[in-house]
């Protein structure tokens, strides 16, 4: 089930784009498509339109310019990805503020910085929501599901 607050519609767009490749008249990913456009209908009405007429090539032309950043993702994908990236900032600080908190630092020194960079997203955001950040720069991937916020853009 499409989940509008934590899943980006241009993804599930995209997967319906790819189904129909082989057979535009299957409903299932039409059906499918409409269900997750049903609660940002009002603010795409130019992606309702070619949902509603079952267009299988102005989609995957809509589909192709959202990856190439031709056209801004849809209001409600790119809502998400703020507040995936605002929950990534906050629990890297935290994760940082934790490490430099520790015991070691000593009771008369300054204290220490962390040398912690990146981490793990958080799992309530599934992975395309952290790899639309890092094809967007505003996150680099540095392997094996770890993240880092680009240069300069740290807190």
């Amino acid at each position: 089930m499409f989940d509008p607050k934590m899943q980006l519609l241009s993804t599930v767009l995209a997967t319906a784009a790819v189904s129909l490749a082989s057979d535009p008249t299957n409903e299932a990913p039409w059906a499918e498509a409409l269900a997750a456009l049903a609660s940002t209908r009002a603010e795409e009405p130019e992606l309702a339109r070619i949902l509603d007429a079952r267009d299988h090539a102005a989609l995957t032309t809509l589909v192709a310019e959202w990856q190439s950043g031709k056209r801004h993702l849809p209001l409600q994908d790119r809502e998400v990805l703020k507040r995936a990236l605002k929950a990534y900032r906050k629990s890297l600080k935290v994760t940082q503020l934790d490490a430099e908190s520790s015991i070691g630092g000593g009771p008369m020194s300054s204290g220490r910085s962390s040398g912690i960079l990146g981490m793990r997203p958080p799992d309530r955001y599934p992975r395309a929501v952290w790899d639309e950040l890092a094809r967007q720069r505003r996150l680099i991937y540095a392997g094996q599901g770890l993240y880092e916020l680009p240069p300069g853009d740290e807190d």
